[in-house]
């Protein structure tokens, strides 16, 4: 029970595709193992989702994302999130770590019902930090064809 938060990201495959074999798939740098994703009557990779990052009550970042992404609507429902947003929250995020005294300045804790603690300890700079290496992690990770989705549940 709490705020869970997922950034997914997505990305359709044409049965047409000629490297659709659930081993090797175009855009990503890597191999996929063959059970990964969703696969269709022909044995083909219909549609991919990988769970990109996954936070628990990080509700700073949830608040950005509800004002940013959500157009303030805190509804738990997924919304497209564009790479020059990930990029956004990375840089407030690296701000915050370069001036942990005004954090709660730059990047205040948002309350909400079992959202977390309040406090700017090393739970919150934790997940600050974590954010900055996954969302860098992310942007190496997946090239131009993946989507980016936000959703939360509480």
């Amino acid at each position: 029970m709490g705020l869970d938060m997922y950034l997914n990201v997505k990305r359709y495959i044409s049965a047409y595709d000629k490297d659709t074999k659930g081993l090797k798939v175009s855009g990503i740098k890597g191999v996929l193992p063959p059970n990964k994703g969703c696969f269709n009557e022909m044995g083909r990779v219909c549609n991919l989702t990988v769970n990109g990052i996954y936070w628990r009550k990080a509700n700073a970042i949830h608040k950005w994302f509800v004002d940013n992404i959500q157009n303030g609507e805190d509804d738990c429902k997924p919304y497209p999130v564009d790479k020059n947003d990930l990029v956004k929250l990375k840089e407030l995020c690296q701000k915050v770590m370069a001036n942990k005294e005004k954090a709660s300045e730059l990047f205040p804790a948002h309350p909400g019902f079992f959202f977390g603690t309040y406090e700017y300890d090393q739970w919150y700079f934790d997940s600050i930090s974590r954010t900055i290496h996954e969302i860098n992690l992310l942007l190496a990770t997946f090239d131009d064809g993946w989507d980016f989705y936000y959703q939360s549940s509480w």
